[in-house]
Order: structure tokens, then sequence, then C-alpha cells
């Protein structure tokens, strides 16, 4: 009598998190790092006259005149995975990319997917929830993914190229800040926190669920803040950390931020995740880059610079604004459902840098 033939054994997907050295925006070359290779870089064609924003303030997105109704803003952002969830890593990665859009006060209208996946390792299903992830976010943007390009790769990534509009007197960049100027913080910290605890598997429902919204949150209030007369500067916190994009800002600006830390929101939980040392390696290696251009005041809680240099994976938009504009800045985060948008310090005059204080 034959045997039946065996079935052969079925091998587990791998968790997404573990294909890759870091996840998120915390796979950022380290601002120091990129610093140096960006001052060896000399462009080979002088910057174009309709080109109004291009590489040289580090700024969200590119932004090319079209006529004198309209300008095109893009850019683009991919990254490994944060979380081992397919879906949501695809919902992460399309809302990163379309924020610089927003960052730049611009209305998003098409994307193009970037893939790269190790395909003999990740399930062509896995893939397809990745980007089914991106197109659910895309379409509640309000734009299609039309092409894109995918190549077998070592590491899983995935991200959008975005396409925006804004008319040029809405741009917001992120180097024209003022003395004065208030500064707002739509989202709250912790997102490389909550990363590091999940990949350590010490991250409860509760606090993955925290998570989720936070990074799936759509920066919206963009386009509606540029078009504020003293809102002077836009950009979004992502891998450098707060303190990192806050400090783009003060180098382009000229000018010397001050910032309360228990004025700055933190995703709740957050704080008890790095008290138990749930700590990414991008945060010290932000600081170990800027460091040198922040002055922490003696009485802050030994996690504050952990904290504040805490890469964030689709973060909040930071706004530089007028004070009398403040009631309205916080006025649009709150209709647009950004419940912790808070007041978190202000712009001086003095040399670049960020002094933080209790």
């Amino acid at each position: 009598m034959n045997s039946a033939p065996s079935t052969p054994a079925t091998t587990a997907a791998p968790r997404l998190t573990s294909l890759s050295h870091g996840g998120g925006c915390g796979c950022k070359i380290a601002p120091g790092v990129l610093s140096e290779i960006l001052k060896k870089h000399a462009p080979l064609l002088p910057k174009p006259e309709a080109l109004l924003v291009g590489n040289e303030s580090a700024d969200d997105a590119a932004v090319y005149l079209l006529n004198p109704e309209q300008a095109l803003i893009a850019t683009t952002d991919f990254f490994m995975p944060i979380v081992d969830d397919p879906f949501d890593f695809g919902r992460i990665a399309a809302t990163n990319a379309i924020s610089d859009i927003y960052a730049m006060g611009g209305t998003p209208i098409m994307a193009l997917a970037l893939v790269g996946m190790p395909i003999g390792l990740v399930p062509l299903d896995i893939v397809g929830d990745i980007l089914r992830g991106g197109e659910t976010v895309c379409a509640q943007a309000g734009i299609p993914i039309a092409g894109g390009h995918s190549i077998d790769s070592v590491e899983a990534i995935y991200g959008l190229v975005v396409m925006g509009l804004a008319h040029p007197s809405h741009i917001r960049r992120n180097d024209s800040a003022r003395p004065g100027d208030v500064i707002v913080l739509g989202k709250p910290l912790g997102v490389g926190i909550q990363s590091a605890a999940l990949k350590s598997e010490a991250l409860d429902a509760a606090g993955y669920a925290r998570m989720i919204a936070n990074t799936t949150q759509l920066n919206t209030p963009g386009k509606q803040l540029a078009q504020l007369p003293g809102v002077h500067a836009l950009t979004d916190v992502t891998g450098f950390g707060l303190l990192g994009h806050l400090l783009e800002v003060c180098r382009g600006s000229g000018l010397r931020a001050e910032v309360r830390f228990t004025d700055a929101p933190f995703i709740e939980g957050v704080v008890e995740l790095a008290s138990a040392g749930h700590i990414t390696g991008a945060s010290r290696r932000n600081w170990a880059s800027y460091g040198g251009e922040v002055t922490l005041a003696a009485d802050l809680p030994p996690l504050a610079q952990t904290l504040l240099t805490d890469p964030q994976t689709s973060g909040g938009l930071l706004v530089s604004c007028a004070p009398e504009q403040v009631d309205e800045v916080l006025r649009v985060f709150r209709d647009e459902g950004f419940a912790q948008a808070a007041v978190i310090g202000l712009l001086k005059a003095g040399a670049p840098g960020i002094d933080v204080r209790a």
C-alpha cells in the first residue's frame, strides 16, 4: 500500500520589522553625516529662476513655479517597516510621504509608489497588503497612485513620490520664521519610542492603537495654515526629532528658539516606555549630530534629551507664527482633529540654536 504524499511544511512569513536594521523615519541618515555628504556635493547647474525652493534650505519639498497662479510641489519619502502589520505599514509610509506637501502649504494631486521587497522572503499577499494600505491613505487624501517603480531588494522598503499644487504666495518654507514668532506643534511626540517598544514586544494593544492613530493622521491643516498671513514658516517633524527639525528653522531663519519642555505634548504612555529603556539608536545619533547647538536647562527631567530627539515617523506640523495668529492656528488644528496641538515655545533674535527650559 502506497503512503500518501507528504504535504510540504508551511514556512511562516517573517515579521516585517525583522527584515530591516531600522524602521520608519528612524532609518534616516543621521543629520551630521548627511550634512557632511551634502557639503562635498556641488550642483552641476545653476538653480533655475522658476525653482522657488530647492535643496538650499533643507526644506520638506522642492517647489517649481508653473505660472503666476500655480507652483508645483514635489517630494519623495520611503523607509523600512516600522510595524509588522503590512496594511498599517503601507498607511504610515503613505501618510508620512504626503505630509511634505501639506508642510509646504500645498494640496496633493498625485502619487507614485516606490516598492523594494525581498521577494523570496515576503509573500506576495503581504506585499499586496502594503500597497493596499498606501492606496487607502491616498484615497483619503483624494489622490491617485498613478504609477511607480519596484525592485527585489534585501530589505523591505515602501514609500511614495508625491506631487502637489499651491498658489505661489501660499508656499511656506522652513527658513522664513521671524523674531517674536510663537512655535506650535501639531502632533504629540514619541513614535520612535513606541516603535522601539514594539520591536521588543513591549507595546500593548492600546499603545499600538495610539501609535497607528498618530502616524496615519494626515497633516491636512497645512494648506489652511499657509493661507494665514501670520504663519511665517512651516515644516514637519520626522526622523531628526523635534530639536533637529526646529534647528533647521533656526539656522535658515537666523534665529534662536526657546522651547518649554513641560508644554511639549507626548503620546500617552511614551514617557513610561522611555523610562523602561525603549529608546532608539536614532535618538542618540540625532543628539550626537546637533547637541552642540542645544542648551538643556539643569532642572530638566533626565529623559528630556531622549524625548526631544526621538525620531518621529509621520510626525506633526511645526508652525512659526505671529503671536496674534496663535488662536487661529490652534483653531485650525482643533477643527481638523488635532486635539493635542500645543504652543511649545518662541523664536527670538540670537545665534541659531535652541534653549530648552523646564
